[in-house]
């Protein structure tokens, strides 16, 4: 089987070696094509040896992570990138996935969780750092309980039930079907039909659609 070539963008020179040090020691399946230290190498790197996923930190001089994002994406859609960052930003957050990235980890992640974290990425779920899916989606139901315009601007909010939109919410933080009905006390059954209302209510195709869905939300 052919090894998932991983891509490491980050600034810290301490952290992404001894980052690559871990993975290559026990993540069998990933092999390191290289190291960046700023969004324009990382820019530069892709467009001679295309990896399959981007480990990306968010602050870095000459361009950000952020900024490198959008520019990767425009130009290689198939390459995943999951942002790394000590720092949960809003903007940072919503800007990253919006231009395209597939997480947000943050990192005080282990080393452990963050392999766990690649393997899902690849095989198609969102990842995205518990506390930052948490700050994504709160406020849905602020700005519902405020009273606010939201449902002018999100029309597509109304047309979900009260369940659907905890269910909505779990999908934002990539939680899988397993996950979203132990957590609810329902049936895997029924949670693979309430997903595939929500799907054909908000026209999405996929969790990382409901992500940005949830990313647009303010």
């Amino acid at each position: 089987m052919d090894k998932l070539k991983l891509l490491l963008v980050d600034d810290q020179r301490m952290f992404v070696e001894s980052l690559k040090i871990y993975l290559t020691n026990y993540a069998e399946e990933v092999q390191i094509t290289g190291i960046c230290s700023n969004g324009q190498e990382a820019c530069d790197f892709v467009e001679t040896q295309q990896p399959d996923i981007i480990l990306m930190d968010v602050h870095m001089p000459v361009m950000d992570g952020v900024e490198a994002v959008a520019k990767i994406k425009a130009a290689h859609p198939g390459i995943k990138i999951i942002m790394l960052s000590t720092y949960d930003e809003d903007e940072s957050v919503r800007s990253a996935l919006i231009n395209g990235a597939s997480g947000y980890l943050l990192k005080d992640i282990s080393p452990t969780e963050l392999i766990v974290s690649i393997r899902a990425l690849n095989s198609g779920m969102i990842q995205i750092s518990p506390s930052i899916a948490k700050k994504l989606i709160q406020s849905t139901y602020v700005e519902k309980k405020k009273g606010t315009d939201m449902d002018k601007t999100f029309p597509w909010f109304d047309t979900l039930t009260e369940r659907e939109r905890e269910i909505f919410a779990l999908l934002a933080t990539g939680k899988d079907n397993a996950q979203i009905s132990e957590e609810l006390g329902i049936s895997a059954q029924t949670v693979r039909n309430r997903v595939s209302t929500i799907y054909s209510k908000l026209e999405v195709k996929d969790r990382f659609e409901i992500i940005q869905m949830a990313n647009k939300i303010r």
